[in-house]
Parts: C-alpha cells; sequence; structure tokens
C-alpha cells in the first residue's frame, strides 16, 4: 500500500487531482438535488427557523478547520445534536456537507501550494477505506456516541504533547511511519464519532514533525475524499431528509474556506501548533464533561 501510495503521488499532477475534485462534488450535488425534490412536502418549501444559525455554524466551522486542520466536525456535530438532530442524521449531515466545505478548502490549499503530494496519497488512500467501514458501522450496527469520550480522553494526550513539541522544537526530519494506519483509524473514527479526521491525524502527523503549512493543507484535502466516500455509504442507509442543516453548513462553510486556508499562509508555524493544541485538549475535556455530566 505504501509503495502504490507513492507511486501515485509520483504520476498524478495537481490539476488533476483539483479537477476529480470538482466532479465529485457536482456529481454529489446532483443527487442531493434530486433526493431533495423527491422529499419535499407536496411543493411547499419553508426555511426552518434555525437554518441561518446553520450557516453561521458552518462558517465558524471551516474556518477554524481550514485554519487549523480539525475540529469541524466535533463543532458541527455537538452543535445539530444540541439542537436535537439524532446523532447518525447529524454525522450523515455534517459529511455531506464536508464534501463541499473540504473540497473548496482543498482547492484553495492546492492554490496556495499548502500540500504535500506524498503524504497526501500516503494517507487518503487508507483514510477512504476506515470512513467507509465507520459510516457503515454508525449506520447499521452502533451508536458512535458510546465511544467518543474515550477518543476525547486519547486526544487531551495528544493535544497535551504537540504543545510540549510547540515550544521545545520539532525533530529536523520528519518520521513519517505506519501512515496509512493513521488514515485508516483516522477516516473511521470521523465516521463514527461526526469528527475526528483532522485532530487525529493532524495530530500525529505535526508529532511526527512535519511542517505545519503542509500538513494543514494536506489533510485538510484528503478530508475532502474522506468525507465523500463516507457520504456514499450514508446515502445507502440514512434518508438525506435534514436538507436545510446540509444546506446552512455548506453555505457558511464555502465562504469560510478560503479565509481558512489564507490564514494558514500567514501564521507562523509554531502558533499553529500552539492553537492546534489547545483546540484539541478544550474540545477533548467539553466532550468528556458533556459526556458523563
Amino acid at each position: 500500500m505504501e509503495k502504490f501510495a507513492i507511486s501515485l503521488s509520483d504520476n498524478i499532477r495537481f490539476k488533476s487531482i483539483a479537477i476529480l475534485m470538482v466532479l465529485m462534488k457536482l456529481g454529489l450535488v446532483g443527487v442531493l438535488i434530486y433526493r431533495v425534490v423527491i422529499n419535499l412536502d407536496s411543493g411547499h418549501f419553508v426555511l426552518d427557523t434555525n437554518f441561518y444559525f446553520y450557516i453561521l455554524v458552518g462558517f465558524l466551522a471551516q474556518l477554524i478547520d481550514g485554519a487549523l486542520g480539525m475540529a469541524y466536525g466535533a463543532t458541527c456535530t455537538s452543535m445539530l445534536m444540541g439542537l436535537g438532530v439524532p446523532p447518525s442524521y447529524a454525522t450523515a449531515s455534517v459529511h455531506t456537507a464536508e464534501v463541499f466545505t473540504t473540497g473548496v478548502s482543498g482547492l484553495s490549499h492546492i492554490y496556495f501550494g499548502n500540500i504535500d503530494k506524498r503524504l497526501f496519497f500516503r494517507i487518503v488512500i487508507t483514510g477512504v477505506i476506515g470512513a467507509m467501514i465507520g459510516a457503515y458501522m454508525i449506520s447499521e450496527v452502533f451508536n458512535g456516541d458510546m465511544i467518543k469520550p474515550f477518543i476525547s480522553m486519547y486526544m487531551v494526550i495528544l493535544g497535551s504533547i504537540i504543545l510540549y513539541k510547540a515550544f521545545k522544537g520539532k525533530p529536523k526530519t520528519p518520521v513519517n511511519k505506519n501512515l496509512g494506519l493513521i488514515g485508516l483509524y483516522g477516516g473511521f473514527f470521523d465516521a463514527i464519532g461526526g469528527g475526528g479526521w483532522g485532530p487525529l491525524v493532524t495530530s500525529n502527523l505535526l508529532r511526527k514533525g512535519n511542517p505545519a503549512k503542509e500538513t494543514i493543507g494536506t489533510v485538510n484535502t484528503a478530508e475532502f475524499f474522506v468525507a465523500f466516500f463516507s457520504t456514499a455509504i450514508f446515502m445507502l442507509f440514512i434518508d438525506t431528509e435534514a436538507w436545510q442543516p446540509i444546506a446552512g453548513l455548506i453555505i457558511g462553510g464555502i465562504f469560510a474556506a478560503p479565509l481558512g486556508a489564507y490564514l494558514v499562509k500567514i501564521f507562523p508555524a509554531k502558533w499553529l501548533m500552539v492553537s492546534v493544541g489547545v483546540v484539541i485538549v478544550a474540545l477533548s475535556i467539553v466532550n468528556i464533561f458533556r459526556f458523563w455530566f
């Protein structure tokens, strides 16, 4: 798998990746339009009172995700469930919206040159496999809420390590072993928990000494493919009826994605790492508190 990923990185250009992303998004747009039309009640079109809140949530979450490489899914999923959206529907809505937000974010990172192509292919293939397995599990087997506190405990430790390394300094040469495995469990936990790709994958890559700018850009771009294929699985098992949260998250996220990619370009690498560590620890502690109390 490792040799295959490296071979792909040597033979596929960024332009080809960008074109594929656009075509995949257009395909999903067609499917969503069809499913929304057949689910509308007798031609009535009434906006939910929370629709504009969904837009704000999408904007803030994507701004954070684009700049830090994480926290979109965790932010959106927790807020949607707080509004009464069931966990499986919240997770499906977030991942559907992520196809568009991460698509714009990924294209922006390609434009700004924030991507390590070899790193991208070494995490995206197994990430997609893990996401598809996780999406099936949350749809048909168990509730992802049950494992969230254990993921959160792990990320508190991981975030603390990143904060320590941000001030201590990073290795001169990145130690990139087991990247396929990181992508696999990152995609898996992201699909079953409504978020986790960024915290798990970005955190591990930064901890291994990879540059912050390229790591965040690469993980964000790979997340598009992870979200796309997990969404495909969700559509097989869950009706996409929650079109208003999806639309609100997409609208807000699309406007925020280019700004997040630009912030990566101008932020000092050290303070990006500090920000990542703080976000991981804070979100994880909040998730643990909410689960137990």
